[in-house]
């Protein structure tokens, strides 16, 4: 008795109360008492409830059968609970391995239970939605639920009702599929296309890499099902990414390309269009398709294309999701699925993963819940999963955001179907991330050129054995009497005349058919070259209406208190156009934005600290001094058409260009911005640059408008918060893949960005902002210049009377203009005129001949930058400006972008600028 002597420590009123709410209202007490008296249930006992309260409130627990009723019913809810919270260790989910062994083990003598209760009825059974019931049966429940071909991972979610929905939901038919005849058909059927194809391809095409789905097959009628099932729920848009493994039959089986188009990629052929793009490897590439579902339902399904960087694309389709959320659906955002298909390997060891499931729940990225579906070949290129991760599943990070798991048998089909239809209902219930942990093998090495048992010698040896998914379950169904011995053969046969038939078309063409992605967002908008690119385009804009523009973003409320500091930058920003006409970095910026939203257009702004602005200069989003409400001026704009959002970001690079990327895609009409803190953290970014913004066109046939700010300048303020490496990115310009501006006015700033929009074509922007400049004195603009102007990619010396007097002419591209003028006032030098390159691609060349011819008398050419030799712009000018020879006054070569020391880099800066006024002076 003396295990339950702290029963009779409690105050004994205290128990009869809590029971006598328990008997009145089970679910208005505290979860852990309502479990105490619903396992053992005292009213069931050999007493009346009166009598029992009676006991309770007298102390009298001195019954032996009372205590060891009471003893064996906490033991039974101490195994339900071993088996919730431990239950995937001991499952039946590795096809080809024998999975690792975890103790404690889930032995009833682990909970102080033995054989001899297995025929004794416990009233806990009530917890796992059994009547009271013996604690064999309960085991059974139980074991079918947590320990067979699903194994599922939730305990340490930390909201009741996401809790008790999971539960409830897995006692449903013990977690077992319930399908019919007619649905077991389909599995089947679309297993038989999954195995098909790829045996077919193995025929065709030896040794050809196809990174085949083989081992993971039941992932198709996984697919399927989830397609199926999402448009009766009301989903209309599908948004998937995944790297190589599978892709091709994902494509074929899933997404309905024309087989004759792989087939046509399998044979090397050139393709339709070479003028706009050089194309990408077939297992790169993505699609866009309508489908009609069984029931009747249209749903639209979206393939990413991606780059074999593997975990890129779950940012771009998390990005393209919530833009078509934005855009079609702002109010029902379920009706956008995004799906995520991840190898094992690289789940768990790419880092922007974890970007990517920080933006979950955050206002200005959250999609609605993404279904995470994890192909599992156990084997990552050469390396076993022991070297792979320190953590036990490859989908431990679904812990981040407290996501459920489960992870699956992919030999056992029906059971892969099931637990991607449990994943659908709990995302649609909960607009919550979901995980599915798909545990197969890989039939051949990481492509089907390699030798697998170099290095997986005895796990391969057990591969070689294994039966296709298809043949497990065709077997399965002739014992159930659903098919016969020939069913399966018959499937086989029609799908591979029907392949047989379509690789003999593709042979008849000459060229490859790439269909374009996400071609109905595009309507209406074409694909240009450099010179397109280099026209003028109007991006004036009413003065009137800028007028009533700079009025509402300069006008606080006045029914609201904001700190001193708020209300003297929103006042000097109403004295800047309505008084002085001298308006600086932040008011051109605003005032862009806003005409956009005017006309119709959306503006999206993401980064770290965007809404004010690292440098204190945009304060797009105002504070309330006593609330901290959001006020967000631009919103107050009369009759705008257009929506305004802007977020600060997460400390993230990587994973929000990625994102923004994606969002620009699918919202070619949205001023889609990513804004650096400073501009070479997009450093952490250069995957997505390198692979998506400067390539993408050219590989995918994909446009994108994505912007990038980045601050640029050097204010010796060390080397990671001067240069935004300006060389890497024109390293990367060729063609027409980009844009990239380096602006010294505000009017010129604001006409770049109008530009993005005022296009019938989209091209990425790069723009090296300043800091500094953000509150030079003259760096400022006229309203008129705003309203009445165009982009100047060229801007000519406008302090210069006299053009016959220049001797030496200065090239140069952003902030260190100013440095220049400041130094050739100082020396009184009026022989030296300086042109300011505002883009850099693509080079106005035709411009800049101009400017050079109407200056006749100069014999010394100079190109100028306060970057270091080996940096900036300097290579580029080498390689595309051969007008002139330059002479270079820079900084000499270094390896890092600046000094530590705040005075030599003034020093260096100082004998930069003096270079170009006097040539003896060298490096």
């Amino acid at each position: 008795m003396d295990r339950f002597s702290f029963l009779n420590a409690a105050h004994t009123a205290f128990f009869a109360d809590l029971y006598e709410q328990y008997l009145e209202n089970p679910d208005g007490i505290e979860p852990s008492w309502r479990s105490f008296f619903q396992g053992f249930d005292f009213g069931q006992s050999n007493f009346g409830a009166q009598d029992v309260a009676q006991q309770i409130a007298n102390g009298d627990f001195s019954c032996d059968h009372v205590a060891e009723k009471t003893n064996k019913e906490f033991n039974v809810l101490r195994l339900i609970d071993g088996y919730r919270t431990r239950g995937h260790l001991f499952t039946k989910t590795n096809p080809v391995r024998d999975r690792r062994t975890y103790t404690p083990t889930l032995a009833l003598e682990n909970f102080d239970l033995s054989d001899a209760d297995l025929n004794t009825v416990f009233d806990a059974a009530k917890i796992v939605n059994m009547p009271p019931s013996t604690l064999a049966d309960i085991l059974k429940h139980l074991e079918k639920v947590y320990c067979q071909s699903i194994g599922v991972e939730y305990m340490y979610i930390r909201e009741p009702r996401k809790l008790s929905w999971i539960k409830n939901r897995l006692d449903i038919n013990d977690n077992q599929p319930n399908f019919n005849p007619e649905q077991k058909k389909n599995i089947l059927g679309k297993l038989n296309e999954a195995v098909s194809f790829e045996t077919f391809l193995h025929a065709k095409y030896v040794g050809q890499k196809r990174f085949s789905l083989e081992g993971c097959e039941s992932a198709i009628p996984a697919l399927d099902a989830l397609i199926e099932a999402a448009a009766d729920k009301g989903v209309e848009q599908f948004v998937m990414g995944m790297a190589h493994r599978g892709r091709l039959n994902v494509l074929a089986n899933i997404f309905g390309k024309n087989t004759q188009n792989i087939f046509s990629e399998f044979d090397g052929k050139d393709y339709d269009d070479d003028l706009s793009f050089d194309g990408d490897v077939k297992y790169h590439l993505g699609l866009t398709s309508d489908r009609s579902t069984n029931s009747g339902k249209k749903i639209n399904l979206n393939l990413a294309p991606n780059p074999s960087h593997l975990e890129t694309v779950g940012a771009v389709i998390e990005g393209i999701a919530r833009a078509k959320q934005d855009r079609l659906y702002p109010d029902e955002v379920s009706k956008v699925l995004p799906i995520a298909v991840h190898g094992d390997a690289a789940i768990a060891g790419q880092g922007i993963v974890y970007e990517i499931i920080q933006m979950a729940n955050l206002d200005g990225f959250k999609t609605g819940g993404t279904i995470h579906l994890v192909i599992n070949n156990q084997v990552g290129f050469t390396t076993n999963y022991l070297d792979a991760r320190s953590s036990t599943y490859c989908t431990d990070i679904a812990k981040v955001t407290l996501s459920p798991v489960l992870h699956v048998n992919a030999d056992d089909a029906e059971a892969v179907v099931h637990a991607m239809l449990f994943a659908l209902d709990y995302r649609m219930e909960f607009g919550s991330d979901v995980f599915i942990d798909l545990l197969g093998y890989r039939k051949y090495g990481h492509n089907e050129g390699d030798e697998p048992k170099f290095t997986q010698p005895i796990l391969y040896k057990a591969i070689a054995k294994q039966k296709n998914s298809r043949d497990i379950y065709a077997e399965k169904l002739k014992q159930e009497g659903i098919i016969d011995a020939g069913y399966v053969k018959e499937l086989e046969a029609k799908y591979k005349a029907k392949l047989d038939e379509n690789l003999e078309e593709s042979r008849k063409k000459d060229l490859t058919v790439i269909t374009p992605f996400m071609q109905n967002e595009w309507t209406g908008f074409e694909q240009v070259s450099d010179d397109e690119m280099l026209k003028k385009y109007d991006t004036s804009f009413e003065k009137a209406k800028l007028t009533e523009i700079a009025k509402t973003i300069s006008e606080l409320p006045e029914d609201k208190k904001f700190i001193s500091k708020i209300k003297k930058i929103i006042n000097d920003r109403k004295n800047m156009y309505f008084e002085s006409d001298n308006l600086d970095w932040a008011m051109g910026e605003l005032l862009a934005y806003g005409s956009l939203v005017t006309e119709g257009y959306d503006v999206r702004i993401t980064g770290q600290d965007v809404e004010r602005g690292t440098f204190s200069h945009r304060h797009a989003v105002v504070k309330v001094e006593e609330s901290e409400e959001e006020v967000i001026l631009i919103d107050k704009i009369k009759d705008k058409k257009g929506n305004f959002y802007i977020y600060n970001s997460h400390l993230s690079e990587y994973g929000v260009v990625g994102y923004e990327y994606g969002y620009a895609l699918a919202s070619p009409k949205t001023l889609t911005i990513w804004e650096a803190q400073f501009g070479d953290f997009s450093n952490g970014a250069q995957i997505m640059i390198d692979q998506y913004i400067s390539a993408g066109e050219d590989k995918w046939n994909n446009q994108n408008g994505l912007v990038l700010l980045l601050p640029h300048g050097y204010e010796n303020q060390g080397a990671e918060h001067s240069s935004a490496r300006m060389e890497r990115y024109l390293q990367m310009c060729a063609k027409h893949n980009m844009y990239i501006a380096d602006c010294t006015t505000p009017a010129n700033f604001f006409h770049l960005l109008r530009r993005q929009m005022k296009t019938n074509f989209r091209k990425p922007l790069i723009v090296f902002t300043p800091k500094s400049l953000l509150r030079h004195p003259l760096a400022v603009s006229k309203a008129d210049e705003m309203a009445n102007g165009k982009f100047q990619e060229i801007l000519d010396d406008p302090n210069v009377k006299d053009k016959k007097a220049i001797k030496s002419l200065v090239f140069c591209t952003g902030k260190v203009y100013y440095d220049i003028i400041e130094k050739r006032e100082e020396l009184e030098r009026n022989d030296v005129a300086v042109v300011r390159l505002e883009q850099l691609f693509p080079l106005a060349i035709d411009q800049i001949k101009e400017i050079i011819a109407s200056y006749p008398n100069v014999d010394d050419y100079v190109w100028a930058q306060e970057e270091p030799k080996n940096m900036g712009a300097y290579s580029y000018m080498l390689m595309n400006f051969d007008l002139v020879k330059l002479r270079l006054a820079s900084p000499k070569a270094y390896s890092a972008p600046a000094a530590g020391s705040y005075e030599r880099s003034k020093k260096r800066q100082k004998n930069a600028i003096a270079m170009i006024f006097d040539k003896t002076l060298f490096q």
